[in-house]
């Protein structure tokens, strides 16, 4: 395009967002999905089934996790293939499979980063691929857990992925904390735990969290975009 072009085109863009700003947001979220599917086009030669995908969530609380657990990644999952198609299998409102273009849209940037166990290739086969699915069957449906609690009744995203490996495969990929082991510093993260918890903090909850399975040295990255 040439240079006296430039800013038309950007200023009509300008107009169309403060004038039309569902439009506008419709846009941005046609043309995110886009991306997404496109970056999900050259990721999946390089997938396979019981992978972990991690990215930086956009939710309320994605700040104060990556602040807590001073870690990029705020958000995490299991990767699947079902009918042909690869899926993420996520702790969201509820526990469900998601498309994968739909889950890389919506980290931020689109970025997203895939890791495998490091044995996987002796480790991950088709019977230990249905016991995983097998073992995280039991969760579809259940409700996201704001509190972060060790209880089945409700359950967030690494904690999803740490029971299903644990009773799927008997692996635990990361270190289980209490939530005073977190960094709870930040102001962020102070007004994150007041708004949740009020003043009884619960210290001694067993967490595991998105930050601590990135890490786990079980784990080798497959791709990172």
């Amino acid at each position: 395009m040439k240079n006296w072009l430039i800013l038309p085109t950007l200023l009509l863009a300008a107009l169309v967002a403060v004038a039309y700003p569902r439009l506008a947001a419709k846009l941005h979220r046609y043309r995110t999905h886009r991306a997404a599917e496109a970056a999900t086009a050259q990721l999946a030669p390089q997938l396979r089934e019981g992978d972990l995908i991690f990215h930086t969530s956009q939710s309320a609380q994605s700040r104060a996790i990556q602040l807590a657990t001073h870690s990029a990644y705020s958000h995490c999952g299991i990767v699947y293939q079902e009918a042909g198609k690869w899926q993420v299998f996520e702790a969201v409102q509820p526990v469900q499979l998601t498309p994968l273009a739909d889950w890389v849209a919506r980290g931020r940037g689109g970025h997203c980063v895939v890791k495998r166990l490091r044995d996987a290739e002796a480790v991950l086969t088709p019977a230990a691929v249905a016991r995983l699915k097998a073992a995280g069957q039991p969760f579809v449906g259940r409700p996201y857990d704001l509190y972060f609690g060790w209880t089945d009744d409700r359950i967030y995203c690494s904690e999803l992925i740490w029971k299903v490996y644990a009773r799927g495969l008997n692996r635990k990929i990361g270190t289980l904390q209490k939530l005073r082991n977190f960094d709870l510093s930040s102001p962020a993260v102070r007004a994150k735990m007041r708004e949740r918890y009020g003043r009884k903090l619960p210290l001694d909850e067993v967490v595991i969290s998105p930050a601590s399975i990135f890490n786990s040295p079980e784990l080798a990255t497959v791709t990172d975009r």
